[in-house]
């Protein structure tokens, strides 16, 4: 009975995805409206421009994931090496230049009565630097909501981490023609700090003590279900976060973000259904699957917020993009794990 309650709230959770995405921006922006000394004091709690009650709630969100992770099943992950292929060539050999041609294309051409050339330059910068950054914390969460494999997904994670400090800058010179692109690398190691680092030892810590005081038995039926609901709990307030905080700028530009988020939209549908159908092919398992098309759909959008700021302002049009993306990806993303829970009888 427990396990039916327990799939019929997954469901339920599922189906008003939407609704709970508009409440919490609707809660968010009304916070942010009236209340605006609740985001102004938050938004000082930060290290390298990394939100830290953001970084909280991550770690409520990614925490029961990193508990799953078995040292035993994260040796085998070189056994079945082709999900990390799929996931390097799709966050590095595509995303970057498919970001820049849908960009591009609708900021140039398609919205060209909207938006001026100027304009429509430095929101592609910001687009591209979203393009070149794959996701770091919240593919654990969109993992975990796909029930995916927590140890090959800690793996896909982390080697992306160690790609993204060599190729990162290069590919956004190469697309943007920017000749003093600066990283700041404080920002990058700090976020694989917080979102990977902190949160699988203390996982696995956790799940180390666990099993040894209480056994393997207790720990899986009884301790790690304690958490079920923490992954939603800090999803819908980290929305609520990101909401209040960019109030100002979503009131002050609503037609310029609507327009900067169809493309942005776009791409990520595109990058998930790429990576999606090359593990089908691949015959790759489900839980191998939807985290390699979540990684490359989903952006690490502190580090291209902290990038558009280091080289265009905090208030530029390529910082106001790459904040588009942030406020785009999680509706959006929710919508890809609901299609891939929806779809996994396609894989075997």
């Amino acid at each position: 009975m427990s396990k039916e309650s327990k799939t019929e709230g997954i469901s339920s959770f599922q189906k008003y995805l939407s609704v709970w995405v508009l409440l919490c921006m609707a809660v968010g922006i009304l916070i942010g409206k009236f209340l605006p000394a609740i985001p102004t004091f938050l938004d000082k709690l930060s290290i390298a421009g990394i939100s830290i009650p953001i970084a909280i709630l991550i770690w409520v969100m990614i925490y029961p994931m990193m508990m799953k992770v078995d040292f035993q099943s994260v040796k085998q992950v070189g056994k079945n090496p082709k999900g990390l292929f799929v996931t390097w060539i799709v966050n590095w050999l595509i995303k970057p230049f498919t970001m820049y041609t849908i960009s591009s294309s609708f900021l140039f051409t398609v919205f060209k009565a909207f938006i001026t050339p100027e304009l429509a330059t430095e929101y592609l910068a910001g687009a591209v630097l979203l393009g070149a950054a794959p996701c770091t914390a919240m593919v654990f969460v969109w993992s975990t909501l796909t029930k995916g494999n927590p140890a090959y997904t800690v793996v896909q994670v982390a080697t992306n981490d160690l790609i993204i400090l060599v190729a990162f800058v290069p590919i956004v010179k190469f697309l943007l023609g920017v000749s003093n692109v600066t990283v700041p690398y404080s920002t990058l190691f700090i976020s694989v700090g917080l979102f990977v680092v902190i949160p699988l030892a203390g996982g696995i810590l956790t799940r180390t003590l666990m099993i040894k005081n209480k056994g393997q038995e207790y720990f899986e039926e009884v301790f790690i279900r304690k958490f079920d609901n923490a992954t939603t709990i800090g999803l819908l307030l980290t929305l609520v976060l990101i909401f209040a905080s960019q109030t100002e700028v979503i009131l002050s530009n609503p037609l310029h973000i609507i327009l900067i988020a169809v493309p942005l939209t776009i791409q990520t549908v595109l990058i998930f259904t790429i990576a999606y159908v090359a593990a089908k092919v691949l015959k790759l398992s489900h839980d191998i699957a939807a985290p390699a098309g979540m990684i490359g759909a989903s952006n690490f959008f502190e580090l291209a917020v902290a990038v558009a700021i280091a080289l265009f302002g905090t208030t530029s049009p390529a910082a106001l993009a790459t904040t588009v993306g942030v406020l785009t990806e999680v509706p959006v993303m929710l919508a890809l794990c609901w299609f891939a829970n929806k779809t996994k009888g396609w894989f075997k």
